[in-house]
């Protein structure tokens, strides 16, 4: 049986990532900073008979990422696919509101954390000339972030991080895939403390059907997917040609505080 690794996995996209690779015959490996992380591979060993291992570990941190790579490295087995998911976001003025410490976090979670265990597993996969990774980056990398200035900015690094190493690793047998969702309905925007904004607010995609789009464009070798409702993909789509004034512009209208819409 392939085995696969996702981190981020307790909830949301992750976990529904992780019900994929579940549902399609991986046995799992599934790390997250909360302790849902053992009642999430608890419900995906109920699903059927293999094995699905938690891994608590706090990624913002050198060390969870060291203790994540040292339990892959543990369950002594080749890893086909991983799914580097990872990430927490903020809203709110960078200058006014955010605190530094919240915003070096996000830093710490979607950028540095990525990097570190990319750096530790790839090269297992490229010894071994197979494996699969999935990097979940953000229809938010084609724009800039007004009110969530540092969020986009660490999805941009992921967004071109992945297409350098599918790049660098053409030849190798290890393909890399980005994922990039649109608004989804997880714990992101109460985590993010944006449910008084107007995409806090806002009809989201469902987390089922991102992990479904991400998992088909990972199995299938794809460089990226825009995944979601139809509305995505078209808001993805106008990304490509918008100036980046105008999509600044726009952020501001989902993101700024105060601007989720009363009934």
């Amino acid at each position: 049986m392939t085995f696969a690794v996702v981190t981020g996995a307790s909830s949301g996209i992750g976990y529904e990532l992780a019900r994929q690779f579940a549902q399609n015959g991986f046995d799992l490996l599934m790390v997250a900073e909360d302790d849902g992380i053992e009642q999430a591979a608890a419900d995906l060993r109920r699903d059927g008979e293999r094995e699905v291992i938690a891994v608590r570990a706090d990624l913002a941190t050198f060390e969870g990422v060291e203790q994540a790579y040292a339990a892959i490295r543990g369950a002594g087995r080749p890893v086909d696919a991983i799914a580097l998911n990872a990430g927490r976001g903020l809203g709110g003025d960078f200058t006014r509101e955010t605190d530094l410490e919240d915003e070096l976090e996000i830093i710490a979670v979607n950028v540095t954390s990525t990097v570190h265990l990319a750096k530790r597993v790839l090269p297992d996969l490229v010894a071994r000339g197979a494996g699969r990774v999935l990097f979940t980056s953000s229809i938010a990398s084609m724009m800039p972030g007004t009110y969530q200035a540092v969020y986009n900015a660490s999805k941009s690094f992921v967004q071109s991080f992945a297409e350098a190493l599918r790049a660098e690793l053409k030849d190798s047998g290890v393909t890399v895939t980005s994922l990039m969702p649109g608004p989804t309905d997880t714990q992101f925007f109460e985590r993010a403390e944006m449910m008084d904004t107007a995409v806090g607010t806002s009809k989201k995609d469902d987390p089922a059907q991102v992990a479904e789009q991400g998992f088909k464009a990972l199995m299938d070798g794809d460089e990226k997917v825009v995944a979601g409702s139809l509305k995505t993909k078209v808001q993805g789509a106008a990304s490509k040609v918008m100036p980046d004034k105008a999509k600044a512009e726009m952020h501001r209208k989902m993101a700024e505080p105060g601007s989720a819409k009363s009934d």
